[in-house]
């Protein structure tokens, strides 16, 4: 029995729990395995949070050279979908005994790169960079990180980096397949901005596919925007307030949707009798929306977690194979 005044030792642990000392060392610093604890790992666990045991996370770190912390670099965090992604990898992070040191700085190279060098500085075990900005390769090759294992997740930013995305291409084509088997054929695109890989791999999946059913979508019908609403109303309004306007928008994200949405309600368009619109990513709000809101729906937790999971294995083995989750069309409403 340990004395209350001092953290009970591993010895006393094994003892208690009737186990060699290496068998509790063992079972208390690692994660749970795939297929769970056993009856004398949970004896061991049951034993040290009795004993109000704590695992010395500094000397650990002496002895094996790692923190068992990672580095998150996340722009754009007050968004809901990248914050829902950064629930998944914190969710997975702490399940695998890990802590997360996250930066959110603005959506910009050099707030990146200062973010980047912060985490490095506090020997993070591997980093996970989201936001990349297109083209991404000389961007990571000037950070000069040496062997720490990085992957990126939500924008891969054709960076040479393993990565975890949504399948961006085929939610753009879904997006386009589903509005030509409803008969629309005058079609727009708001494409979100040039810098990310996530709004030109939407675009170039919604373009091809209109291009392989010989359907024109003039470069006038591809708008630029920033991702929030503001973009949306700003390109919707260039769209719109115009004789020969589209009868149908795809808009790479749901935020830019609802922005095209306000600015059909000012010029008294019905939705989608006038105007047919669909959004990116389902974020909670787009379904309960007047006219609910037919978009695609990406897995942003999926990515958070499974983010984890390949960085894990980036840590161990040093290589691991990039994914892109599924995503799938929620028809409702306003297309």
């Amino acid at each position: 029995m340990s004395r209350p005044d001092r953290a009970p030792t591993l010895k006393e642990i094994a003892e208690r729990a009737g186990v060699h000392v290496s068998t509790a060392s063992r079972v208390l610093r690692q994660p749970e395995p795939v297929d769970g604890w056993s009856d004398s790992a949970l004896r061991v666990r049951e034993v040290a949070a009795e004993l109000g045991y704590r695992p010395n996370l500094w000397a650990a770190s002496l002895r094996t050279r790692k923190t068992t912390t990672l580095g998150v670099v996340m722009p754009r965090l007050t968004d809901g979908v990248v914050a829902t992604t950064y629930q998944g990898i914190e969710e997975a992070a702490t399940k695998a005994g890990y802590s997360v040191l996250l930066s959110s700085p603005p959506d910009d190279l050099e707030a990146q790169r200062r973010a980047i060098a912060l985490l490095v500085g506090r020997q993070v075990d591997g980093l996970l960079l989201s936001s990349m900005h297109l083209p991404g390769r000389p961007f990571v090759e000037s950070l000069a990180l040496g062997s720490l294992p990085i992957l990126a997740v939500t924008r891969h930013a054709d960076a040479g980096l393993p990565f975890v995305v949504g399948d961006d291409y085929r939610g753009g084509a879904l997006a386009a397949r589903h509005l030509l088997d409803r008969g629309y054929d005058d079609l727009a695109i708001i494409a979100g901005p040039d810098h990310a890989s996530t709004a030109r791999d939407r675009r170039d999946g919604f373009v091809d596919t209109l291009k392989e059913a010989s359907v024109a979508l003039p470069p006038e019908r591809i708008v630029r925007s920033s991702f929030d609403v503001a973009g949306g109303v700003e390109a919707a309004r260039a769209l719109l307030d115009r004789p020969d306007r589209p009868r149908a928008i795809f808009a790479v994200s749901d935020t830019i949707a609802i922005g095209i949405l306000g600015v059909a309600r000012d010029l008294g368009l019905a939705i989608p009798d006038d105007l047919a619109v669909i959004g990116y990513n389902d974020i909670p709000v787009v379904a309960q929306l007047p006219v609910p809101l037919t978009t695609v729906r990406s897995p942003a937790h999926d990515i958070g977690v499974t983010a984890i999971e390949r960085l894990f294995e980036l840590v161990r083995t040093g290589e691991t194979e990039s994914t892109k989750l599924p995503v799938e069309l929620v028809a409702r409403g306003s297309s």
